[in-house]
């Protein structure tokens, strides 16, 4: 436990951040420069799987009575039971949402050119939140959280069925918030009215969230869990379906870095190259859609880490787009699992919800970063 913190912040903190803003950087001459950058990505991307594997062994050894030994739960068929079917899948789980989150996050940024841009940009948590509340509504949430009734009913014959129910909701409503967004900005071609529509989306339907929640008051406290943000729920079904997400998206994503890099050079420049920004312009929408949705429609709403990760990354190796999202990506997946189980430590044998956790420490390091940028600019 002390030594995987003590790496994470060697990594993260000991070494000076040079920027929020993301390079602009399109031109890929090869340079002794770009070789050595290059192989410093390379170097940390395996020194952020290498963390992660020791995450994940330390998170599997973390329950409500604190840490036990992997290996003596080996020769216990309970408590191995408990590893395998309950730690070792959450944990997972949440690296593979944080890794979803992380890559959005870069996508958002880049595709956006603002470093405050952050997966839910574009209505996505307005969307899945409402979509979650609607469930609830309709089947009833006083019988869900009273325990009795149709859907507990439901929950007790097929628990899957009903979980499936909630995060295909919130799946749907994460992809509807964006193409509602999409449709009132008339499509991709300006950035800015996306900007704006994004905005606009995010609070109209989080004010209709609000007044399911008013019309039955039962649905706040079923809501609690998902918009508090939480992986206790997840199991090797939902981790199979994020990493089944999140292979394609990386890829996609990294096919696609070289028009965020002409896009941080400028519309006019990324136009002058020829490229054809309206259908890349698209596809990288539908990357960060469904990359957030598939996030959130397991874990819930976890704020911060699609925003943070992509400046940790870029803060330790300066670099185009394409290493970018990757880092991105494992940095995303490392914050919220040791979130995840720094929640479980925090005031044990209780749990923190994990997406107050990403919050405060999300805030705190933003807070941080400014503080840091504003006294080396005020030195300069």
């Amino acid at each position: 436990m002390g030594l995987f913190c003590v790496l994470c912040v060697r990594l993260f903190f000991l070494e000076p951040i040079q920027s929020l803003m993301p390079p602009a950087c399109a031109v890929h001459a090869t340079t002794p420069a770009t070789v050595h950058g290059g192989t410093r990505v390379w170097a940390l991307a395996a020194g952020l799987l290498a963390l992660s594997l020791l995450g994940l062994a330390w998170g599997a050894s973390v329950g409500s009575t604190g840490v036990d030994s992997l290996l003596r739960a080996r020769h216990d068929p309970v408590a191995w039971q408990i590893v395998w079917d309950i730690r070792l899948p959450r944990t997972l789980g949440a690296w593979l949402a944080g890794a979803l989150l992380g890559l959005a996050g870069a996508v958002a940024q880049g595709l956006f050119r603002n470093p405050l841009a952050d997966p839910f940009l574009l209505g996505s948590a307005s969307g899945a939140a409402l979509a979650v509340a609607l469930v609830y509504a309709a089947l009833g949430a006083g019988s869900l959280v009273g325990g009795a009734g149709g859907v507990a009913l439901l929950q007790a014959a097929s628990p899957g069925l009903a979980r499936l129910g909630l995060t295909g909701a919130a799946f749907v409503g994460a992809l509807g918030g964006v193409l509602l967004a999409l449709v009132l900005a008339r499509g991709v071609q300006q950035t800015l009215r996306l900007l704006l529509a994004g905005v606009v989306v995010g609070f109209v339907l989080g004010a209709l969230r609000d007044l399911v929640q008013l019309a039955q008051p039962d649905v706040l406290q079923a809501m609690q869990g998902f918009t508090l943000g939480i992986t206790g729920m997840v199991g090797w079904g939902a981790c199979a379906l994020m990493a089944a997400v999140l292979a394609p998206l990386l890829l996609l994503a990294w096919a696609l870095a070289r028009v965020l890099d002409a896009l941080s050079l400028g519309e006019a420049t990324a136009k002058s190259l020829g490229l054809p920004l309206g259908p890349l312009r698209a596809l990288l929408i539908a990357v960060l859609a469904l990359a957030t949705g598939a996030a959130v429609a397991q874990t819930g709403l976890i704020g911060f880490v699609g925003l943070v990760a992509p400046h940790l990354a870029r803060a330790r190796a300066r670099s185009t787009h394409g290493p970018l999202v990757l880092l991105s990506a494992l940095v995303g997946g490392l914050l919220l699992m040791g979130a995840d189980i720094a929640a479980r430590l925090v005031i044990a044998p209780q749990e923190l919800p994990v997406g107050v956790l990403t919050a405060v420490l999300g805030g705190l390091y933003l807070l941080w970063l400014m503080h840091r940028r504003a006294g080396l600019g005020g030195g300069a």
